[in-house]
């Protein structure tokens, strides 16, 4: 049986989304780049601000943000839920961080990342 990798999100800015989303989620970093990595990018003549897949460890699945460039469909590929014990408070962070308020439920709150991927803030565990 196939475990779970990561989670793949697409992203016009990699380095800029994957700070919106560490900052989002506890316990999230943005994966270190050593001197190795560094050189490898340079070569390619990039930097970690233009790397096309920038990856986000934490304590659950890791988050890759990778670049792709063109129309985005009408429907993200990847939607997250998060729990947070104080939804109303969370959101209204989110929203200084970037986030666009989609709607707002019962149980939970649709938005939308600075790129437009859909993601909600749950109250249930």
């Amino acid at each position: 049986m196939a475990k779970l990798k990561e989670i793949v999100i697409d992203a016009d800015h990699p380095a800029s989304l994957a700070r919106f989303w560490e900052r989002l989620v506890a316990g999230y970093a943005i994966r270190a780049y050593d001197a190795a990595e560094i050189e490898r990018l340079r070569v390619r003549g990039l930097t970690p601000e233009s790397d096309p897949v920038v990856m986000l460890d934490g304590p659950g699945p890791t988050l890759c943000f990778q670049q792709m460039k063109g129309p985005r469909p009408a429907r993200n590929r990847v939607h997250l839920d998060l729990h947070s014990p104080a939804r109303t408070q969370e959101v209204a962070r989110l929203l200084g961080l970037g986030a666009r308020l989609v709607r707002t439920e019962k149980d939970y709150t649709v938005l939308r990342d600075p790129e437009g991927n859909q993601f909600c803030i749950t109250d249930r565990e």
